[in-house]
């Protein structure tokens, strides 16, 4: 159970694989496509959900985190027909940076995506992720395009995504939107660090401090000259 990711209580089911290796990731373990995981049942997932329905009130649900969601795309989607069907909201966490039909199909099923944009520019964000961001933005314009409400998350990293040109390049391109509901400043942290010792592998940014107060109020300023009502520090 979760508060962080998505509106009100909700129930977050982490996926494996992602397309992207965010040198910051807190779930390397998630990362490759298969790992040690098993194969979960839908229905399991949906009985879970139903369960556990009456702590969601009217504000909750079911959250898709990872990992990336929409690498299962083809699989996700009649788990989400079959929530649709207990009307049980659902929140699909991910980067934007996979496109196909299967997930077009999977976005129209979701009622809130939160879309992580990592960094508006484009060397700068292939540092970060080791991908590009042309399909991130891209699927932002989609959900823009078709209605589908969205909050935008933003990992503040010292030295990677906080400089002032960035943040304020990434306001100029987002202020027209009419379906961000909730521009999230989520702070860099290290909590993950344990897990890439235990896989045996670096942590890449193990140099790099948690974000101070002032530069979490520094980083909200900026936003809120572009969204002036929306913007929160999680």
């Amino acid at each position: 159970m979760g508060t962080f990711d998505g509106p009100g209580l909700r129930l977050v089911v982490f996926l494996q694989g992602c397309n992207f290796r965010c040198l910051y990731c807190a779930n390397p373990d998630t990362i490759d496509a298969i790992g040690e995981s098993k194969p979960t049942d839908k229905e399991a997932i949906v009985r879970m959900a139903v369960s556990q329905k009456a702590f969601f009130g009217k504000r909750g649900g079911i959250t898709f985190s990872g990992g990336e969601p929409t690498f299962q795309a083809k699989e996700l989607i009649p788990l989400f027909k079959r929530l649709k069907e207990e009307k049980i909201h659902i929140c699909l966490d991910s980067n934007g940076g996979i496109w196909n039909k299967e997930v077009e199909e999977l976005l129209r099923l979701t009622d809130l995506v939160l879309l992580d944009v990592k960094q508006i520019n484009a060397e700068r964000h292939k540092h970060l992720t080791g991908r590009e961001n042309a399909q991130t933005l891209k699927t932002a314009a989609w959900l823009e395009e078709n209605g589908k409400p969205f909050w935008l998350r933003y990992v503040l990293v010292p030295g990677y995504s906080d400089a002032e040109n960035d943040i304020r390049t990434l306001g100029v391109h987002f202020h027209p939107y009419k379906m961000i509901q909730r521009i999230e400043i989520l702070p860099y942290h290290t909590l993950g660090i344990h897990k890439y010792e235990a896989l045996g592998k670096p942590y890449l940014l193990k140099e790099v401090k948690e974000n101070t107060a002032e530069q979490l109020e520094r980083a909200r300023n900026l936003f809120e000259e572009y969204f002036p009502s929306i913007v929160r520090v999680n």
